[in-house]
């Protein structure tokens, strides 16, 4: 993939998260607030001030997560953001990282 096409790829992910985090927020099954800085997604759980990180990395061609729990590096792999660690799928984790920061149950 080129580097073009990855920072595509990577600008419409971190809209699709915000976008559903915002649904999310406004449905109020979660008290969270997104800023978008470049290729940086801030999510701030408003009851407790943690957050979780989403950034791309054109270099590496990969979409890197900071959360509480830790670290975490997702590389496209047959059309789905893949843990290049454990295997596990991008929105699915970001589902389960923001319902143990935020308190509720929220699936991406």
């Amino acid at each position: 993939m080129s580097e073009n096409e990855f920072l595509d790829l990577a600008e419409s992910t971190l809209g699709a998260i915000e976008v559903a985090l915002d649904r999310l927020n406004d449905e109020d099954l979660i008290d969270v607030e997104c800023k978008r800085s470049g290729n940086v997604l801030e999510i701030e759980f408003i009851d407790n001030g943690s957050k979780i990180i989403v950034n791309s990395q054109a270099p590496m061609q990969e979409l890197w997560v900071a959360a509480k729990s830790g670290g975490f590096h997702y590389r496209r792999v047959d059309g789905a953001w893949i843990n290049t660690r454990d295997g596990s799928e991008l929105f699915a984790a970001l589902s389960l990282l923001a319902s143990a920061q935020g308190g509720a149950q929220v699936a991406l």
